[in-house]
């Protein structure tokens, strides 16, 4: 009896249109549990329909209205709730429902700006909002989706190359392909030891995430290791190469994301870090951009375009010109003059170096620079 009081007097139920159909994707919910939920591309129409069950005879209401929504959320405040995206449709106007229905909506080309993003104190997700207005209580529902951004860069394959180290023990140079990288990439480069006084024991890459929220004093900063790889396992003689290959689209990887909506940014590098016998340890960093590659019909499509208006322009087409935004160290192509190849050493993947001397597990950096804004010191080529 109670329930029929005070209880829901309908169930709400939302179906996103094609959704059988589309790319799924993990949601993380608040409940810490995972959805599959539908990808949708920035542009696309998102439509769908909404199914009210009554649990009574009738219902009455003051409106039902259907909203889409993109919120950005900080997990420290859940006050400081930002919406960068609202649309709003009227479903039906004030009266009483007698039987269950079905109502549909659709937001045409809808401006979808950022990926969503499920990280340690942040997320921006999107999702739909259907509100049954009521004397007491509104009937609420959500249903997310997800959104991906899509980048392309040219196909020049510039690449990076880095010399660290410290004075009169340990001198290494390392090559990387490329500065940019889609999410199903491989990461190839190669390291040369130009001088070994020091007996390295291990050597590995790791690629860490850094997730940084806010601005000023109230500003958050987490680091996250995604993936380690064990690259060298004994101590490497003067000459010698390790050849470097890290192949992406086995781990959880997002487009590299700076400054959404001025709220938060997230960051990766390829961390090289080398260990001797007496546990020091040596390491160097490199940021990297990361990218969603377009799929294969929106390349095709994409190509296409490009020829016809190439074909209808007699000028000489705009090639873009290399971003050297964040990296501003020496760049040269990949595959130059190079030491002997390796020898059997064990290879997996990797981008970046960052080398600190330390005592008793105080680290000491190799070579001034760490990996923050202010002193990472590298230089970018773009990928594709």
């Amino acid at each position: 009896m109670m329930n029929f009081l005070f209880g829901p007097s309908a169930d709400l139920e939302i179906h996103l249109d094609g959704s059988d159909d589309r790319q799924k994707g993990d949601v993380l919910l608040d409940s810490g549990k995972k959805e599959a939920c539908p990808v949708y591309f920035d542009g696309e129409a998102v439509s769908g329909k909404v199914n009210i069950r009554l649990k009574q005879s009738k219902m009455e209401h003051y409106g039902i209205r259907v909203e889409l929504l993109g919120l950005i959320e900080q997990f420290s405040d859940r006050s400081s709730q930002h919406e960068f995206l609202s649309m709003a449709r009227e479903l039906a106007r004030p009266g009483i429902l007698t039987q269950s229905c079905c109502l549909e909506f659709e937001f045409v080309s809808v401006e979808k700006p950022y990926e969503s993003y499920f990280g340690v104190n942040v997320k921006l997700r999107y999702f739909i909002r259907v509100t049954v207005t009521k004397r007491l209580n509104d009937l609420v529902k959500e249903q997310d989706f997800l959104v991906h951004t899509l980048a392309q860069y040219p196909d020049t394959l510039g690449g990076i190359k880095m010399e660290v180290g410290i004075e009169d023990c340990l001198h290494i140079e390392f090559e990387y392909n490329k500065s940019k990288y889609h999410l199903k990439d491989a990461i190839i480069g190669k390291i040369y030891f130009l001088l070994v006084r020091i007996k390295v024991r291990h050597m590995e890459v790791q690629i860490l995430r850094r997730e940084l929220v806010g601005v000023g004093p109230n500003s958050m900063s987490d680091c996250e290791t995604v993936a380690k790889f064990e690259i060298m396992d004994g101590a490497p003689v003067k000459g010698e190469t390790i050849p470097i290959r890290l192949f992406l689209g086995g781990y959880e990887l997002t487009p590299t994301m700076r400054d959404v909506n001025k709220r938060f940014s997230v960051r990766y590098f390829l961390n090289l870090v080398l260990i001797d016998e007496e546990d020091r340890r040596y390491f160097k960093q490199q940021e990297v951009t990361l990218f969603r590659r377009r799929p294969n019909r929106h390349r095709r499509i994409a190509q296409e375009q490009q020829h016809q208006s190439q074909s209808a322009d007699t000028a000489q087409p705009v090639h873009q010109q290399p971003d050297r935004s964040y990296f501003h160290h020496r760049s040269a192509h990949f595959g130059a003059k190079s030491p002997a190849a390796a020898s059997g050493r064990s290879a997996a993947n990797a981008d970046g170096a960052n080398t600190a001397n330390n005592n008793n597990d105080n680290e000491a950096a190799v070579s001034p620079g760490n990996s923050d804004d202010s002193s990472s010191q590298s230089g970018e080529s773009n990928d594709q």
